[in-house]
């Protein structure tokens, strides 16, 4: 890519696709798409093949998704899965038809078997059962990837996949129902020490372990790889390192100071046990993760006062 590019970059309003959005602009390129849902469907294979002969990127960020934690995953499995299907199935159809010199693809770290080895290396995907909660969700991913891969064999597109790790960062979802662990504690805290709550209630055992990336150096990693990555493995994103929730909650409390008790209700499910990616693939490639978690987690909970909080 060079700064006079054509770039689209697909969910720009989201966590992902607004940070590459904001690290693209920072960097001054100059020519770079994108359509708010409204504008454009990318559920409608019509619209979205309209939208790349009119256009014409050159090179394609997918970090357009429907995306959500347990609960949300757990409840609406069906629309996980088509929705995401027909998003990327989409995307990618129409980008190689319109002639993109290059598509990166986001997956998710939810693709590798619930009980990977850890940390879990690319090579594990396939090698096992999934998670249910995400079961949908994962599959849809799954097949992405291998639409890509299957381009690339057949037609010669250049597609990249990226696999990240748990995500974070300034607009993040924090609507309890729909949001992923961090944001989802990160207003529960902030919200039981306005109120001056005396616990905080947290599903699962906390025993979990989890690794947190910073979504801008994960849009970091994308503009990286889109640059000197080319080939048909996925490649891992991720920090390398894992802390458990009931560490995360504890941190968390801490920065947005409360001071109450953290209660956790067993009787809700915990998921996957550990989830730790492997990110020797990408570190031997000369890229690593720059922000640490608590430095990343105050910086979200000030965008989070500033932003959404009442």
């Amino acid at each position: 890519m060079d700064r006079s590019s054509r770039i689209y970059v697909a969910g720009h309003r989201g966590l992902v696709g607004g940070a590459i959005l904001r690290r693209l602009q920072r960097e001054g390129f100059e020519r770079i798409i994108a359509r708010t849902h409204a504008e454009l469907d990318l559920t409608s294979q019509d619209a979205v093949r309209r939208f790349f002969d009119e256009e014409r990127p050159e090179y394609v960020f997918l970090a357009a998704a429907k995306v959500g934690g347990i609960l949300a995953n757990a409840t609406y499995p069906a629309d996980f899965i088509r929705e995401n299907l027909l998003i990327q199935t989409n995307v990618i159809d129409a980008a190689y038809r319109a002639g993109a010199r290059k598509l990166l693809f986001l997956g998710s770290s939810c693709i590798y078997p619930k009980h990977a080895p850890q940390p879990m290396k690319e090579e594990h995907l396939l090698t096992g059962p999934l998670e249910p909660t995400n079961e949908a969700y994962a599959v849809a991913k799954i097949a992405g990837i291998t639409m890509v891969k299957s381009y690339r064999r057949q037609y010669g597109f250049n597609g990249i996949s990226l696999m990240p790790t748990n995500l974070y960062g300034p607009g993040d979802n924090f609507d309890l129902e729909t949001s992923h662990v961090l944001p989802a504690l990160i207003r529960k805290f902030h919200e039981a020490k306005v109120a001056g709550a005396p616990s905080v209630t947290i599903w699962g055992t906390g025993r979990p372990r989890r690794e947190f990336l910073h979504v801008d150096d994960l849009a970091d990693a994308c503009l990286f790889l889109m640059q000197n990555y080319d080939d048909e493995e996925i490649v891992n994103v991720g920090v390398g390192e894992d802390v458990s929730i009931a560490e995360l909650a504890a941190l968390i409390a801490r920065i947005v100071g409360y001071e109450g008790e953290i209660v956790y209700d067993t009787s809700k499910p915990d998921g996957t046990p550990r989830k730790l990616l492997d990110v020797s693939r990408l570190s031997a490639l000369g890229w690593r993760a720059r922000i640490g978690l608590e430095e990343g987690i105050a910086s979200t909970y000030e965008w989070y006062l500033a932003n959404v909080a009442q």
